[in-house]
């Protein structure tokens, strides 16, 4: 039995007769590895979606991590590795927090995570920019870059702390006797210190990501307009390895690649000191990510006997900052805001029309629509009623002057599925999250309507374009994070309809990369390792157990297979399971299990 089935058995005192090692299995007989102990379950389907995903993982691990796809990306990529963990915690525990303490083990001593920790194995041409141009070791010096590791010197967005704590209600007893939360915990505070601090570029209280690149959705239009600012390197300057694996057409383009490796060098070239470079914008998800992780963190002090609830309130600080200065009411709906920007460059305009629209309202309209909302306190949020918020956001408005907004930036007049997953944090409020919901089940997302699954750019955007990258196709972990917002605001029917496209179109697509969000057609490398893990994590959430049951009847899914069988199976030591939790009262759905490219 090859290492892949193994993810799907379970312990068991049935045994089945003894066979030869040659001999097939007799048809509906149970599987026995060379010890009895571990039974392949008939019931589960060879085919299974839950096998298939399984194995995408186990051909993508290294011995330490997993690379999202062994082709095109080679290394361990950082927000990846945190939505692999939230998959693989329900295989391996154990292997879902090796996965997070490799990558934890390349922090910087600034307290960044970065966004590739490289295999020194891999050929520096399988990738660029490969670690000779990163030079962490030496550029990254002053920032505490590690010398054992080469990495990038950019970030990604903060899933971390989320993940390790998905990872951690897994198997409480295991994570308990690694002491897997108190090791990671000082590494995750140090991560959030860092963005809280050094990244607050705009003064506004939000993290600003300096390269298109951190903020993980690489290619976004969101990007157009401040990397108009930047001189692209020369072409002859760097040779674009992900050409080799993927079609030019569904790529960055050769002038936006240049953008972004001048961008990424004159990072490097300035030791990785933040706040001088030409980028800096404030985006919508990045922000929701480590809203939600504050929130993740304050659950893990709880488990680790500390109190938790300043970094809830951080957490709803945070919250209230984010519809401060990214909120649009006109729009309906989150923007990336560029603190570079300014009313010179777009007439103040922070709305996201489109470009007909701009030309024909820019001017009496415009200082209207720049208009921002005010953000309520987190008592005001909790009694005040929907009709009463939207009154003071509107008396509020006009506060904000064309002064501050010069100050502190424009919006990016650009639709992106970033300015959805706030719905994703618990106390946003009420009235903006059911807005939320109506912009993406609108024309420009069109979810549970014309598109399969939300695309991550407007479809009716002057640069849609269903199959280029971060352009227009639609990617599985911002719709698995869709997918537990909707749920989290009391969208259920929209949240199953949802994670059925997800497991359909994951099925369908062989676990892609991304895809058309009209059709499911694959795009960019199959067995793509995010792709998989939340493939399993949307089949076997606790919360779901009864809807995966009713899956595995209908579609031959595979539910809850044993992890500890996997984990012997790799040669782990046993360990000892403990039942008793601390109690905490839940803040999030990631809490209480509710669902609510290049890459550099």
């Amino acid at each position: 039995m090859d290492r892949t089935t193994q993810l799907t058995i379970r312990r068991t005192g049935t045994t089945a007769p003894a066979r030869t090692s040659g001999s097939p299995a007799p048809p509906g007989s149970h599987e026995i590895t060379h010890s009895g102990a571990h039974v392949y379950d008939p019931d589960r389907p060879t085919g299974s979606l839950h096998l298939r995903a399984a194995r995408v993982l186990e051909g993508n691990w290294t011995g330490t991590s997993t690379v999202p796809s062994h082709g095109l990306y080679p290394h361990q990529w950082s927000w990846d590795s945190a939505f692999i963990a939230i998959g693989l915690r329900h295989l391996s525990p154990l292997r879902a927090q090796t996965e997070l303490e490799t990558l934890l083990g390349a922090q910087w001593g600034d307290g960044r995570i970065p966004h590739i920790v490289f295999n020194p194995s891999v050929p520096l041409d399988a990738y660029f920019p490969s670690p000779d141009f990163w030079r962490s070791s030496t550029a990254g010096r002053a920032a505490g870059a590690p010398r054992t590791v080469q990495t990038s010197g950019i970030v990604q967005p903060p899933v971390h702390a989320l993940a390790a704590w998905l990872v951690h209600q897994a198997d409480p007893g295991l994570s308990r006797s690694r002491s897997f939360l108190s090791r990671m915990y000082p590494r995750l505070a140090a991560w959030h210190r860092y963005l809280l601090h050094r990244r607050d570029l705009g003064g506004g209280g939000l993290a600003s990501v300096v390269h298109p690149w951190e903020q993980g959705m690489d290619n976004s239009p969101c990007w157009d307009a401040p990397l108009s600012r930047v001189t692209p390197a020369a072409p002859r300057s760097f040779r674009r390895a992900d050409l080799d694996h993927g079609s030019a057409e569904d790529r960055p383009t050769d002038l936006d690649y240049g953008r972004y490796v001048r961008l990424a060098t004159d990072y490097r070239d300035g030791g990785y000191a933040d706040g001088a470079g030409e980028f800096a914008v404030e985006d919508p998800a990045f922000n929701a990510l480590l809203i939600a992780s504050e929130h993740a963190l304050a659950a893990i002090a709880q488990e680790l006997g500390a109190a938790g609830t300043a970094r809830h309130a951080r957490a709803e600080r945070l919250t209230a900052a984010l519809v401060e200065r990214l909120w649009d009411p006109t729009e309906g709906m989150f923007f990336c805001r560029d603190v570079h920007g300014g009313d010179a460059r777009d007439g103040g305009e922070s709305g996201a029309l489109d470009s007909e629209r701009r030309s024909s309202e820019s001017g009496a309209h415009g200082s209207e629509r720049g208009s921002r909302s005010g953000a309520l306190a987190p008592e005001q949020r909790s009694t005040e009623s929907s009709a009463h918020a939207s009154e003071r956001r509107s008396r509020q408005s006009g506060a904000h002057t064309s002064e501050q907004r010069s100050r502190t930036g424009a919006l990016i007049p650009e639709r992106s599925v970033a300015g959805l997953l706030p719905l994703i944090l618990p106390a946003l409020p009420r009235d903006i999250a059911a807005t939320l919901v109506r912009t993406a089940g609108g024309p420009h997302f069109g979810l549970g309507g014309i598109a399969r699954l939300a695309p991550s750019y407007d479809l009716t955007g002057h640069a849609f374009d269903p199959h280029r990258y971060w352009r227009g196709p639609a990617w599985f972990n911002t719709n698995w994070l869709l997918e537990r917002g909707l749920r989290l605001h009391g969208e259920h029917g929209r949240a199953e309809e949802l994670r059925a496209a997800l497991l359909e179109t994951a099925d369908t697509s062989g676990f892609a990369e991304y895809v058309d969000p009209y059709t499911g057609e694959a795009c960019g490398a199959l067995g793509f390792s995010w792709t998989a893990a939340l493939t399993l994590d949307l089949l076997h959430e606790p919360a779901r157990a009864d809807q995966a049951d009713r899956v595995d009847q209908s579609t031959h899914v595979v539910s809850h297979p044993g992890h500890r069988a996997f984990d012997k199976a790799q040669g782990t030591p046993p360990h000892t399971s403990h039942a008793s939790h601390t109690t905490h009262t839940p803040h999030s759905s990631f809490e209480t299990g509710a669902k609510g490219g290049d890459r550099g």
